[in-house]
């Protein structure tokens, strides 16, 4: 079974498997693709069988709209984290932004955040930064193939993104803040589509667990 499920806020990906194996009664049960606590949106669960299709669902393109912040920096890059760093903002407009998104277009290097999953030597990178250790990271490849503004304000962008696996939207909006001539972290994070998974179709928590009850009535 493959579900289209829309992560609710402060829940990580884990949250969503153990209840999904807990409602129905599934020995194996994975995702295909971490979303962040603070993120909401589109989260692919399979089960059994069909877990083996996980792999190649993880390597699709996906899609999100952000919201970030300009003038603060955490230290996660977004709300789950202590604030760090205060810069002042630029005066923002239409152009200058539509400049700075446009230049993040196409094939880069990115490198990942140190609360991240990735692990180093073994060990899962977020646990070293609970410890305050930073280590170096190899660079991820990426690919950003569309980027936009939705709104924006004096202190705040909201923008969409396509993307390539592997990318750190929470990276991505720390850099776009650096290139405007400030700092920024992610308030706001909802992906929208993997693949041709769209969070249209996506079904709530408790909307999956009372079609499942009924069906196993």
């Amino acid at each position: 079974m493959i579900i289209n499920i829309d992560k609710p806020v402060d829940w990580t990906s884990f949250d969503v498997v153990k209840k999904i194996r807990n409602v129905t009664k599934h020995k194996k049960v994975g995702h295909g693709g971490t979303l962040d606590p603070f993120a909401t949106g589109v989260l692919i669960i399979g089960t059994e069988k069909d877990t083996k299709q996980l792999s190649s669902i993880t390597n699709f393109d996906k899609e999100y709209i952000a919201e970030l912040k300009l003038g603060e920096a955490t230290n996660t890059l977004d709300t789950e984290g202590e604030l760090v760093e205060e810069s002042p903002v630029p005066t923002i407009d239409e152009g200058l932004l539509n400049n700075v998104l446009k230049s993040f277009l196409g094939k880069q290097k990115q490198i990942p955040p140190m609360f991240s999953a990735k692990k180093k030597n073994g060990t899962r990178l977020y646990k070293l930064a609970r410890k305050n250790i930073e280590v170096e990271r190899e660079k991820n490849d990426i690919m950003i193939n569309s980027i936009y503004i939705n709104d924006f304000s004096e202190d705040k962008i909201n923008f969409s993104v396509n993307c390539s696996k592997g990318t750190y939207i929470r990276v991505l909006g720390a850099d776009i803040a650096k290139k405007i001539g400030t700092v920024g972290y992610l308030v706001n994070l909802r992906r929208t589509k993997v693949g041709d998974f769209d969070v249209t179709e996506s079904l709530t928590l408790e909307k999956f667990i009372s079609s499942w009850k009924s069906i196993t009535v």
